[in-house]
């Protein structure tokens, strides 16, 4: 059961992962702005049917990334 668990929510792991990685690397003011950057960027590639395969997850990490710097 716990390795259904861990193979289901590994992609999960991953984004916040890369998302601490991003923080850690840039710091938390920078890394803000890189979330607001990659939200807007998401945003835009929404506006069409193929985009929002890809922009979805983007505004999901710039989320993620301005999460984690202001806590």
């Amino acid at each position: 059961m716990k390795l259904l668990f861990d193979i289901l929510f590994w992609p999960i792991k991953l984004v916040f992962g890369l998302a601490v990685l991003i923080l850690r690397i840039t710091g938390k003011l920078i890394g803000a702005f890189i979330g607001l950057v990659i939200v807007a960027v998401g945003i835009l590639l929404s506006a069409t049917l193929i985009g929002a395969i890809i922009g979805i997850p983007l505004i999901l990490l710039g989320g993620i990334l301005i999460l984690q710097a202001i806590f």
